[in-house]
């Protein structure tokens, strides 16, 4: 579809381009051969003044002759420097105008592409859960001698995949609300809202190592999606390591950035998994095993982007995986 595309709009920009080039190139030979035929009757004229050249001046038929044979050879020289330079512009122009096609559709090819494989993710993320809930209860339509406590596990279950197919939802609706909308900025305490993430997750401080500098730092941003990137990061980490060991969470400034690192241990991401743990619906074997979807992280980088911070990743297997953002610092903020 693109190629066929590409083909006719480079067909456009090239019939635009030798329109022009026709248009122009009539408008030179026109005027070169007006210039040239004036010339030569001027001198003609000139020579044919009284004292110069009589009209029965054997001289005269040979001037007239001369002067229609140059003409003549000027004209085709012009004209057949200008069917090379139509030629020329024709080749070259056809060569520019299928870059420019494929220049100007590459996004929108790439778009088209990135849709049709979030239309297909998402689909295959919302039969996982629907085909589940569709062979319990057809197993259960079928026992005639189904007592109470399998219908509480069955009903228990179907709400799990519930709880799944909410999740999803909610998460694919605020990617969406990032795509095509403009977030509302304000001063926000980045301490604050870490210090409540933190505690949400970890209320005695058991596993979550907090480290925080004495003076707020404060950024540019929208609470709420700040607030859901400190979240998402921590309950990655909390998700994706062992029971009970420490999660390292450490805020600090950089120059003009403020600098988050969260880092947990665990089986770690392996080398050919990192270029691509934050695209959408990407999931490792461990996250797979840990029921994600492939979300969290891909929303988490949009967030960063928005607020022309940087997010990143560094992690190898059998070692300890950290996560890291840089977000610009508003000038205020003093050390």
């Amino acid at each position: 579809m693109f190629h066929s595309a590409t083909l006719k709009l480079t067909g456009w920009y090239l019939l635009i381009l030798m329109a022009i080039s026709l248009l122009f190139s009539v408008t030179i030979y026109n005027v070169a051969t007006g210039e040239i035929g004036e010339r030569l009757s001027d001198f003609q004229n000139r020579l044919e003044a009284p004292g110069y050249m009589s009209l029965n001046d054997p001289n005269h038929r040979l001037f007239s002759a001369f002067r229609d044979n140059q003409r003549d050879v000027a004209n085709r020289n012009i004209w057949a420097t200008l069917i090379y330079v139509n030629l020329i512009i024709f080749f070259g122009g056809g060569a520019l105008s299928y870059i420019l096609a494929r220049r100007t559709l590459r996004q929108i090819e790439e778009s088209h592409d990135a849709q049709s494989r979030f239309v297909s993710d998402v689909s295959h993320e919302l039969r996982t859960p629907l085909a589940a809930m569709r062979a319990e209860l057809e197993v259960a339509l079928r026992d005639k001698k189904l007592s109470k406590e399998d219908m509480r596990e069955l009903l228990s279950s179907n709400l799990e995949e519930v709880d799944k197919l909410t999740t999803l939802s909610k998460t694919l609706l605020q990617l969406s609300k990032l795509d095509h909308s403009n977030l509302e900025m304000e001063t926000i305490d980045l301490n604050m809202i870490i210090s409540e993430v933190v505690q949400r997750y970890d209320k005695n401080a058991d596993r979550v190592k907090l480290t925080l500098p004495a003076k707020p730092l404060q950024i540019k941003g929208n609470r709420a999606t700040v607030t859901e990137l400190i979240t998402i990061l921590v309950d990655n980490a909390l998700k994706y390591s062992p029971e009970k060991s420490p999660i390292r969470v450490k805020l600090s400034r950089q120059g003009r950035q403020v600098l988050f690192e969260i880092t947990n241990s665990g089986d770690g991401i392996a080398t050919e998994d990192l270029p691509h743990i934050f695209d959408r619906f990407y999931q490792t074997d461990e996250s797979r095993r840990k029921g994600g979807a492939g979300l969290g992280l891909s929303l988490a980088k949009k967030i960063v982007e928005l607020m022309d911070g940087e997010l990143s990743v560094s992690s190898a297997r059998g070692r300890d995986t950290t996560f890291r953002f840089l977000l610009p610092i508003i000038r205020n903020n003093q050390d």
